[in-house]
């Protein structure tokens, strides 16, 4: 009987051994093996999400990229409009001074025409009076000298 004594305290003592296990030891292992599958599938699935906001923040930056050229070319575009006008209007600008001086420079000669006719009739008088002083061979007072230079600068 010592066999089966010794078989049956070993049955028991593993019975207990189970059972021990099986209420203090079990159930604290199996909470720390799911809460650590818990931690692993949820730093999967983190990982997952960070994966997909870095696809969205890409996308995200090639639209903004993409925007901001269009923007860029739209402000170039607008520069160079606005360069154009800028030439344009320096043109006409120029034009009208050009036309201004022009039509100054067309005023002076027409006074300095003017001058030099009126200078001219003035001689030409003086030398007719002179011519006739000397074909008369007398000379002329100088109130009728001036009076007859006036007369021939209005007719001429």
């Amino acid at each position: 009987m010592s066999i089966n004594a010794t078989l049956l305290g070993q049955a028991i003592s593993f019975l207990l051994f189970v059972w021990f296990c099986m209420k203090f030891v079990w159930p604290p292992l199996m909470n720390a093996i799911e809460e650590r599958q818990k931690k692993i599938a949820d730093g999967l699935a983190d990982a997952g999400r960070a994966a997909k906001d870095l696809e969205l923040a890409q996308v995200k930056a090639t639209e903004q990229l993409k925007d901001a050229k269009a923007t860029a070319n739209e402000i170039i575009e607008q520069a160079n409009k606005r360069k154009a006008q800028i030439v344009d209007e320096a043109k006409i600008e120029a034009d009208t001074e050009r036309a201004k001086i022009i039509a100054q420079g067309h005023a002076e000669i027409e006074n300095e025409r003017n001058r030099v006719k009126e200078d001219l009739r003035k001689q030409v008088a003086v030398l007719a009076i002179a011519g006739a002083e000397k074909i008369l061979e007398r000379s002329i007072d100088e109130a009728a000298h001036s009076d007859i230079v006036n007369k021939l600068v209005a007719e001429l």
